[in-house]
C-alpha cells in the first residue's frame, strides 16, 4: 500500500502532462492521456501494470464522467429523440456485428470465434464520446442527445447479444432467461429515465430547505450516483449507465454547486480511466504481421460499420447530424472487452484474437476525438 501515492503521481501526472502537450498542438487531450498509459505500461517502460487500485479508480472515473454528462441533459430532451436513438442503436449493432463476424471469418478463424468477435464489435462505449462532447460544450446539440440516448439503448442491446452468443457457445439457448434479463435491464433504464427527474424535482427542494449539513445536496447526489450504479449492475447493464441516469434525474433540480464539485471529481478520476486503457495495450502481441492485418481490418470495420450504420439510420435528421451521430458511436471499450473476455473464458476465442479485440477498442477510442472534431467542425462560410 505504500506505493499508492507513487502510482497515482505517475499515472495522473503523466496523463495530464501528455494531455497538455497534445492540447498545445491542437489535438484532443484524451488521446495524450491514453498514450501516457501505453508509455507507462508493460509494452514500453514497464513502470506500472494494471492492478486493482487503478481498475477501481478507472471505474470511478467513468462513473463520474457519465454522471457529469447526465447533469447536462434533461429527461424531456432525451425522450424527444428516443425513437430516432433506438433506430440508430439497432442499426449500429447489426452493422457492427456483421462487420466483425465477416472480417474475422475472412481471416480464416472458426465460426464461433467470429461470432464473439462480432459481439465484441456490437456495442459502442459512452465514456469517450461523453468526454469529448462535454469538454467541447456540445451536449445540448440534437445530434449529441441522439448519441447519448442511443448508447444507453446500445448497452441494453449489448446485454442481449452477449446472452445469446454465450448461450450458443455453451450449446443451449435459454430464450426465457435471455428475455427476462433483457426486460429487466430495459425496464430499469426506462423507469429511471421516465420518472427519476420527476421524483428528484420533489425531493431536492425539501432537502435544500431541511438539511443543516455542509454540501448536503452534493452528498445526496453521490448517494444517488452510487445507488443507481449498483442497481444498474443488478439489472444487467453497466454501472456507468446508472451513473448517467442519476445525473439526468438531477439535471433539472440541482444547483451549480453540485455541477462544480462533480466536475472537480471527474477531473481527478477520469485520467485513470483513460490512462488505464493504454496500460492494457500489449504491443508485443502484434509482432505477427497477420495479426497486424487483422487488427487493421477490425479497426476499419469498427469505424465504417458505426459511421455507415448509425449514420444512415440518422439520415432523416440531415447529413451533417447523421455524420455526427455516426462518428459519436464509433468508440468501443468496456463492452467489447467484456465480450472478448467471455469468449476467452469459454474457450472459443484465442489469445491472439482477444489481443486484437483489445487493440481495436483502444484504437477506436484514440480515433474518435479526431472523428468528432471533423464531424462537429464549423461549416464553411459562404
Amino acid at each position: 500500500m505504500d506505493n499508492i501515492p507513487l502510482v497515482m503521481l505517475l499515472v495522473f501526472g503523466t496523463a495530464k502532462l501528455f494531455a497538455e502537450i497534445f492540447e498545445q498542438f491542437g489535438q484532443p487531450g484524451i488521446v495524450g492521456e491514453i498514450l501516457a498509459g501505453v508509455l507507462l505500461g508493460p509494452s514500453v517502460l514497464g513502470w506500472i501494470a494494471p492492478n486493482e487500485l487503478l481498475s477501481a479508480l478507472a471505474d470511478l472515473g467513468m462513473m463520474f464522467l457519465l454522471f457529469r454528462a447526465g447533469l447536462e441533459i434533461r429527461t424531456s430532451e432525451m425522450f424527444q429523440v428516443g425513437g430516432r436513438a433506438a433506430v440508430v442503436a439497432v442499426a449500429g449493432v447489426i452493422a457492427a456485428m456483421a462487420a466483425g463476424f465477416g472480417v474475422t471469418l475472412a481471416f480464416g478463424y472458426p465460426n464461433m470465434e467470429a461470432v464473439f468477435a462480432g459481439a465484441a464489435m456490437a456495442s459502442s462505449s459512452i465514456g469517450i464520446t461523453a468526454s469529448v462532447l462535454t469538454a467541447k460544450g456540445l451536449l445540448q446539440l440534437r445530434s449529441s442527445k441522439v448519441v447519448m440516448a442511443a448508447v444507453v439503448i446500445d448497452d441494453v442491446l449489448g446485454l442481449l447479444v452477449l446472452a445469446v452468443v454465450s448461450s450458443m457457445a455453451r450449446g443451449t439457448v435459454n430464450v426465457l432467461e435471455i428475455a427476462v434479463s433483457t426486460l429487466l435491464a430495459a425496464g430499469f433504464v426506462f423507469v429511471i429515465a421516465r420518472w427519476g427527474s420527476m421524483a428528484m424535482s420533489k425531493l431536492m427542494p425539501w432537502l435544500q430547505e431541511s438539511s443543516k449539513a455542509q454540501e448536503a445536496e452534493f452528498s445526496f447526489a453521490l448517494i444517488l450516483l452510487f445507488a443507481l450504479s449498483l442497481f444498474a449492475v443488478y439489472a444487467g447493464v453497466a454501472a456507468i449507465i446508472g451513473a448517467f441516469l442519476a445525473g439526468m434525474a438531477l439535471s433539472e433540480s440541482t444547483g451549480q454547486r453540485v455541477r462544480d464539485l462533480s466536475h472537480g471529481a471527474s477531473e481527478l478520476l477520469v485520467p485513470f480511466f483513460l490512462a488505464g486503457m493504454g496500460l492494457h495495450i500489449d504491443l508485443g502481441a502484434f509482432r505477427n504481421p497477420a495479426l497486424i492485418l487483422l487488427l487493421a481490418g477490425m479497426v476499419a470495420a469498427a469505424v465504417v460499420s458505426k459511421v455507415a450504420g448509425c449514420g444512415l439510420a440518422a439520415l432523416p435528421m440531415g447529413r451533417r447530424d447523421a455524420l455526427q451521430v455516426g462518428c459519436g458511436m464509433v468508440p468501443r471499450s468496456e463492452v467489447g472487452m467484456v465480450a472478448a473476455q467471455l469468449g476467452l473464458t469459454l474457450g472459443v476465442m484465442s489469445q491472439p484474437v482477444y489481443g486484437v479485440i483489445v487493440g481495436m477498442a483502444v484504437a477506436t477510442t484514440i480515433l474518435t476525438p479526431a472523428l468528432l472534431k471533423f464531424a462537429y467542425r464549423e461549416p464553411a462560410a459562404t
